[in-house]
C-alpha cells in the first residue's frame, strides 16, 4: 500500500526517508502546497507533503486542499497519515500529548472542501470521518513508542489564522470538543471523496485560551512544544507506516464513491468526466 504523509507546523520533513525523487504536480484544481517528496522508509513507498509549503508560507485558508489530496491520488496513495499541531480543550490533554481524534466539527467558512460541483453531484458518507484501521495502526505505534496518548475524541476545525477568542474557546469547550486546529477537516473530507484512508495524529501544544492558569496561546509556545515533541512524532509516523502498509484495505474508505454520485452519467460534462477520471473513472465510463 502506498502511504502519504502530510506534515504540518513543526514537521516539514520525514526522518528516515530515502528520497528517490521530488515531484511537482499540476491538478485540475491547481498546484499542491509543495512538490511531493517521494521515497522509501523501511522498504515502504511513501510520499511526503509539507501542508503549509516549504518555509511555511501558506495560511490554513490559503492551503489548496483539493490539489493536495488530488495529487496524492495521482501518485497512487491509498492511505494518508496526517500530523498537525492542536490546542487542548480539556485539562487531561496536556502539551506534548498525542491525540488520535475520530470526529470533527467544521467551523471553517472560506474553503473548498469537495471535488464535486460544476455539473456532477456526489454525497459521500462522512458519519465516521477517520479510517478506524489506519488510526488504530497509528495509535498502536504511539503506544509502542511510549507516548502519552489519547485515542478518539473530537477535533474542532476553525478558520484561523487567528487563534480563538476566550468566548469562542469556552463555547467550544461547552460542546465537549477535545482539541482545536485549523487544517484537518478539509483533508478528511477530500480524502474520503478520493477513496483514500485518512487518519491524523494531533500534537497538543497549548490550552488554547480557556485555561485560567495558563498563558493564552502564542506561536512561540506552539513551536516550542512542537520542537520538544518532534522526535516522538517522527518515531510514531515511522513505526506506523509498515503497520498501515501491511493491512488489508477492507474499510468503507476504499469504495466511498460507489453509491455517492447522483448525477445521471449522461449529463456529466465531458470536461468534468475527464478531470475527475482518477476519482470517478471506475464508476462513470
Amino acid at each position: 500500500m502506498n502511504i502519504g504523509i502530510i506534515g504540518g507546523s513543526g514537521l516539514y520533513q520525514m526522518e528516515g526517508l530515502r528520497v528517490l525523487e521530488e515531484r511537482a504536480l499540476e491538478t485540475p484544481f491547481g498546484a499542491p502546497s509543495a512538490p511531493y517528496v517521494i521515497g522509501e522508509i523501511d522498504g515502504n513507498r511513501v510520499a511526503f507533503l509539507a501542508r503549509h509549503g516549504r518555509g511555511h508560507v501558506l495560511t490554513p485558508t490559503e492551503i489548496n486542499y483539493r490539489a493536495n489530496i488530488f495529487g496524492f491520488k495521482l501518485l497512487g496513495t491509498e492511505a494518508i497519515l496526517s500530523a498537525s499541531a492542536v490546542g487542548s480543550m480539556k485539562i487531561e490533554y496536556a502539551p506534548t500529548d498525542l491525540v488520535f481524534p475520530d470526529q470533527f466539527i467544521d467551523r471553517t467558512r472560506h474553503r473548498h472542501d469537495t471535488f464535486f460541483g460544476d455539473g456532477i453531484v456526489g454525497h459521500v458518507s462522512f458519519a465516521d470521518p477517520i479510517c478506524t484501521a489506519t488510526a488504530y495502526a497509528m495509535s498502536e505505534a504511539a503506544r509502542g513508542a511510549g507516548a502519552r496518548m489519547h485515542e478518539g475524541g473530537t477535533y474542532i476545525c476553525i478558520e484561523g489564522p487567528q487563534f480563538s477568542t476566550r468566548a469562542e474557546s469556552n463555547l467550544y469547550r461547552s460542546w465537549g470538543v477535545d482539541v482545536i486546529g485549523m487544517t484537518n477537516v478539509q483533508e478528511a473530507k477530500l480524502a474520503r471523496e478520493a477513496e483514500i484512508c485518512y487518519a491524523t495524529m494531533a500534537l497538543v501544544t497549548d490550552y488554547d485560551c480557556w485555561h485560567e492558569s495558563e498563558e493564552a496561546v502564542t506561536v512561540e509556545q506552539v513551536l516550542g512544544y512542537l520542537r520538544a515533541n518532534a522526535a516522538m512524532a517522527q518515531r510514531v509516523l515511522r513505526d506506523a507506516i509498515p503497520r498501515v502498509a501491511a493491512r488489508t484495505r477492507d474499510c468503507p474508505c476504499a469504495s466511498a464513491l460507489r453509491f455517492a454520485m447522483i448525477t445521471d452519467p449522461a449529463y456529466v460534462p465531458a470536461e468534468r468526466r475527464e478531470e475527475l477520471a482518477p476519482l470517478i473513472g471506475k464508476y462513470i465510463r
